[in-house]
């Protein structure tokens, strides 16, 4: 397993992990009924740090941050020597976690997305698990949370008896509820961004070659131009720009202070 910590990429605290360490971390705090907030940064979620800072903080006070993205894997072997030679996929690393809560008989609960979607992604889930137990599910109601709503969610996570909560909510709304929830929850946490579209079979997977050379970004564009230009064909350059700045000593990329104050509003 490799474990080497947090490393700094544009001032966002990233860890320099493996699939197998990331994973043990998740299933250990599961077990110990600890809580544990994780989410996967590729490009976009990294610079959704560096255009905000309150942002930024939240994201470094998660207690594991992997390299989801090829791009943010090569920053941390660029930037640090890390020697990664995979990156920690969020949809790859959610099928880990889940494979090993099956085995071990860790009930699990599903926060996010619609009814649709998590009505097909149980059913694939149980065909691939037939072990996993699926303690509640939960749709997204896509709106902001109502005073006291965020303790009724954890409520009825804990009485489903959940020791993993799954969340998919798409970035940086999964962030912001994961950050909000991780005090109210013993348990961990999972941000797993687009792992619910994907094996609830919603969301087409590129091909191997263009995940492996970092063009998975060009493939989803390809699918869904008018929802993520912006993502790419903006916040591509500027994070590669930064990244050169940071490399080269022209631009200090200070982390901001890791804050484990829950936001007030968020979206659910």
């Amino acid at each position: 397993m490799i474990d080497q910590g947090k490393r700094n990429v544009l001032g966002v605290l990233v860890d320099a992990i493996d699939y197998e360490a990331a994973t043990e971390k998740v299933i250990s705090a599961a077990h110990s009924r600890r809580p544990l907030a994780l989410t996967a940064l590729a490009v976009h979620g990294v610079m959704t740090g560096v255009e905000d800072p309150a942002h930024e903080a939240r994201l470094n006070s998660f207690d594991v941050v992997t390299p989801d993205g090829q791009p943010v894997r090569w920053a941390l072997n660029l930037l640090h020597g890390a020697n990664l030679a995979d990156r920690v996929y969020g949809p790859a690393l959610t099928l880990r976690v889940l494979a090993r809560c099956a085995a071990e008989g860790l009930p699990v609960y599903l926060y996010g997305s619609t009814d649709e979607t998590l009505t097909r992604l149980t059913g694939a889930l149980r065909e691939q698990f037939p072990d996993l137990k699926i303690a509640g599910l939960e749709a997204s109601k896509f709106r902001a949370a109502g005073p006291g709503e965020p303790a009724e969610i954890a409520e009825r996570v804990t009485a489903s008896g959940a020791q993993l909560l799954l969340v998919g909510l798409g970035c940086p709304r999964q962030e912001i509820f994961t950050h909000a929830m991780r005090p109210l929850l013993r348990m961990p946490i999972m941000a797993v961004g687009a792992a619910f579209d994907y094996h609830a079979g919603q969301l087409r997977k590129p091909p191997a070659w263009m995940q492996q050379r970092g063009l998975e970004w060009l493939w989803r564009l390809g699918l869904e131009p008018k929802r993520l230009w912006r993502r790419y064909l903006i916040l591509n350059p500027a994070y590669v720009a930064r990244l050169t700045a940071q490399k080269t000593k022209l631009w200090r990329a200070t982390p901001a202070t890791p804050t484990t104050t829950p936001v007030d509003t968020f979206a659910v």
